[in-house]
């Protein structure tokens, strides 16, 4: 069944559907990662956005029960060049097309992914919408130029309400603003006592549950489009250690009196290297944001950075000079991608153990 993809601009890839019939609209992006794409169709993150992969087969190893980062996946549509209809791997319950379809998410395939790139690469960001191929193109272009992208993602993504996770060491209040299961994971794995909270929380709810340390999720979208959630940052700051992923981190920033700005194409792919500027080592990073911490607007603020992308030289670590509190742009959990980055994790239990020795030996010579 053909099917076509109209860009805000009047461009007009033509191909073929699967998944849902829907129409559907979306701001359009690309992720470069060769492998993934269950995590990355199901990753909250990008909530709202038609997705473009630029590898060429996807689908290949089918659909699992295992690898999803949320369990009902918020992209607006995926776009391919090629579809595998017969996957081929032990783990496999589905097909590509299958899981789509009982999403309702639309999906196209057959069309010039590398041309769309480089639009998107050279335009940036782009709307567009998936429809079939009857449709009159120039009232779909209107309507995507007069059609605002949406403001509540986080809320969207976010849970409604509080859940534990229950574990015998630290405890661990785990703000979620569009919250991979991958987060969840890694602190499962280290045995912490996690309670996962909505992202309207405020400070006084979040200390009324007595936790040893504070992680904030990534999410979707712009971080100023979440100013409860920059407050809440502030009153917690200093009160228990604090470590912030991807829009966390951004939060974070803003919180701290940073800025944060709109990329031209964003970082979305599993092999973007970052430096420590402390340690001078460089990990491979997976990484998936539209928005970025404006490096100039750190000056003049209690905050340090601590990681740069190669790339382009974007922030991409930030950890506070006063306070027990550090944050990355990039996914050390990974989830896809390679896991380099992992040990922040025990990073940040160490910097819980240290605050709590601290806490104690003030209580002592008090």
């Amino acid at each position: 069944m053909k099917r076509q993809l109209i860009l805000e601009d009047g461009t007009i890839f033509v191909g073929k559907g699967f998944g849902s019939t829907e129409n559907s609209i979306g701001e359009v992006v690309f992720n470069t990662g060769m492998t993934g794409y269950q995590e990355i169709l199901s990753d909250p993150s990008y909530c709202g956005q038609i997705v473009t992969l630029t590898y060429p087969l996807i689908g290949n190893y089918g659909i699992n029960r295992d690898d999803f980062e949320s369990i009902a996946p918020a992209i607006h549509g995926l776009i391919v060049k090629e579809t595998a209809s017969v996957p081929s791997n032990w783990r496999s319950m589905e097909t590509l097309d299958e899981l789509l379809k009982s999403k309702n998410i639309p999906g196209l395939e057959g069309i010039d992914t590398r041309k769309l790139t480089r639009i998107i690469r050279q335009y940036g960001t782009l709307k567009g919408a998936i429809c079939s191929i009857d449709v009159n193109v120039d009232e779909i272009v209107q309507q995507l130029k007069s059609h605002s992208l949406p403001t509540d993602q986080v809320k969207t993504v976010s849970t409604k309400s509080a859940y534990p996770s229950p574990g015998r060491g630290y405890r661990v209040v785990l703000v979620d603003f569009g919250m991979k299961h991958g987060i969840l994971r890694e602190l499962n794995v280290r045995n912490c006592d996690v309670i996962v909270v909505p992202h309207n929380i405020t400070a006084e709810e979040v200390l009324r549950l007595n936790p040893d340390g504070i992680m904030l999720s990534n999410g979707p979208g712009d971080p100023k489009d979440v100013p409860e959630a920059i407050e809440m940052i502030k009153g917690v700051l200093g009160k228990a250690p604090l470590f912030g992923i991807c829009l966390g981190h951004q939060l974070f920033a803003l919180a701290c009196g940073a800025n944060s700005v709109k990329m031209k194409f964003g970082h979305r792919g599993s092999n973007h290297p970052v430096k420590n500027l402390e340690t001078g080592e460089v990990d491979i990073t997976s990484q998936n944001h539209g928005y970025t911490v404006e490096m100039d607007s750190i000056q003049n603020t209690p905050l340090k950075v601590t990681h740069i992308a190669l790339n382009d030289g974007t922030v991409e670590g930030l950890k506070h000079t006063e306070y027990p509190a550090f944050t990355v742009q990039y996914h050390p959990e990974a989830s896809p991608g390679p896991e380099d980055a992992n040990s922040l994790f025990n990073d940040f239990l160490e910097l819980i153990e240290t605050h709590k020795k601290e806490g104690n030996a003030v209580c002592q010579n008090a």
